[in-house]
């Protein structure tokens, strides 16, 4: 039996050329698949480590402390973009917010403000061990980053002061 024959088919079954443009689909569908879902199957099978961020909203306006106090948002499940993810805030504290000024004598000291404070807001969640990029939702995770605190009423931006996975410190 030869292999292509004479009608041009491999094996007597199918066309040489209609099998190259159908392996070619197929290459291209799993390349969009795992695109799509790659980060998804990564994370579902890979070993999970808790992280924990805290996110320093400094400088608030009294009428956000005010509604960060009143809402509560320890529990709160974080969102990302439209949904939900694993992801919780386990603690919320007010600090003063101090800033420097300059005096008279032009030096610069520090000044706590009468009126604004600095919100901390600690987020717990899981990450693939050993990610080089550890992200909650789209939002990766390394101090010094703008991270938005979004559940489904509120809404702020900060800075990650701190991160931590499993047992080290980033």
């Amino acid at each position: 039996m030869k292999i292509v024959n004479e009608k041009g088919k491999l094996f007597g079954i199918i066309n040489v050329v209609d099998l190259v443009i159908l392996l070619a689909v197929v290459v291209v569908v799993g390349a969009i698949i795992w695109q799509v879902f790659g980060n998804r199957v990564t994370d579902a099978v890979s070993k999970q480590e808790e992280v924990t961020i805290v996110v320093s909203i400094a400088g608030s306006h009294p009428d956000l402390v005010e509604e960060v106090l009143r809402q509560d948002l320890v529990g709160e499940q974080i969102v990302s973009g439209n949904e939900y993810v694993n992801a919780y805030i386990t603690n919320v504290w007010l600090e003063d917010y101090v800033m420097q000024i300059p005096t008279a004598d032009g030096t610069i000291v520090d000044a706590t403000d009468p009126t604004q404070k600095t919100i901390y807001i600690e987020i717990k969640s899981q990450v693939a061990a050993g990610t080089a990029s550890p992200s909650i939702g789209s939002q990766e995770l390394r101090a010094g980053r703008t991270y938005i605190v979004k559940t489904q009423t509120f809404e702020c931006s900060g800075i990650i002061y701190y991160v931590q996975i499993g047992d080290e410190a980033e």
